[in-house]
């Protein structure tokens, strides 16, 4: 792990699902209503939550076992969005333990924002409907620009909006593409260690600056605590 720190932060930016909000009940909950009209048994939660931050494809695969290839995939994804779009605060909450550090972080008039790949249809609502949006001044999609993760794009265009420089941020995510497209826009890279994670490598092998056990960590590796 890298742990530089010779540029300043004078950012913050945080993955969505798995790193700021706690998604993984309803969109587990439109994978196992999709079954339900399949007439097939629900699949464990535990099975499903790693696969909540590989969005519809890893939902899908997870509850049906079928990858984009599979010729019935893409009308299940189609089906499972749309069961997701209609229950997307029906348990989705912020992580408790986000909400001091978000603060803290208004507090010390440090800026931050949000870069998901959830498309915008899904990720504004949300957004809007938890909160955020009059606290944060900036929300990247999947399809806020022609790229997503782990492509740097997205972060690029973040750190454009908030008037900093790409090395001036530091991005805090749950998925290896999260390290991915940070190291590739430049930035510091944090591991949110509460987060869904994924089912490959193990997190201490993503090279990122560090991992995260807990969200307060983020106010001690900023040195704000």
């Amino acid at each position: 792990m890298s742990s530089t720190r010779a540029v300043p932060v004078r950012a913050v930016l945080f993955d969505l699902d798995g790193t700021l909000v706690d998604s993984a009940p309803d969109l587990a909950g439109a994978a196992n209503d999709l079954r339900a009209l399949h007439s097939l048994p629900p699949v464990a939660f535990e099975h499903l939550r790693p696969m909540v931050g590989t969005g519809a494809r890893g939902m899908v695969g997870a509850a049906f076992g079928v990858q984009p290839e599979d010729p019935r995939y893409e009308a299940l994804r189609v089906n499972f969005l749309q069961l997701y779009e209609g229950r997307l605060l029906r348990l989705t909450r912020v992580f408790d333990a986000m909400v001091p550090v978000l603060a803290a972080l208004e507090r010390t008039d440090l800026p931050w924002g949000i870069v998901t790949n959830k498309a915008t249809r899904y990720a504004e609502p949300l957004v809007r409907g938890l909160g955020f949006a009059a606290a944060q001044p900036v929300l990247v999609c999947g399809d806020t620009t022609p790229h997503a993760k782990p492509h740097p794009a997205p972060l690029f265009e973040a750190a454009q909006r908030l008037g900093v420089a790409a090395a001036e941020c530091v991005y805090v995510g749950d998925d290896l593409r999260d390290v991915q497209a940070g190291r590739a826009a430049g930035m510091r890279t944090l591991v949110a260690g509460w987060g869904y994670l994924g089912t490959g490598a193990p997190i201490e092998d993503w090279g990122a600056d560090a991992v995260l056990n807990q969200p307060q960590a983020l106010l001690n590796w900023l040195q704000l605590a």
